[in-house]
């Protein structure tokens, strides 16, 4: 992979708004500053790790409480 390509391909790309809200959700809770010009090179790899994790965290509890109520 090239600089500046992505593999992951969103399933519903409509989805990109709501999960940059989230990104920013999880930063300002972690305290973590997110770059205004998008590039993450100069973070350190602790906090792009936390806010992924976090990020993953949220979104698996999300999907979780969305079957939880669908299948009852």
């Amino acid at each position: 992979m090239g600089q500046g390509q992505r593999s992951n391909v969103l399933v519903v790309p409509q989805a990109t708004a709501a999960l940059e809200q989230l990104k920013y959700e999880v930063a300002q809770e972690l305290g973590i500053a997110i770059p205004q010009d998008g590039y993450y090179g100069n973070m350190a790899t602790r906090d792009t790790g936390a806010l992924g994790g976090n990020i993953t965290k949220r979104l698996v509890t999300i999907a979780e409480q969305q079957l939880a109520g669908q299948f009852k």
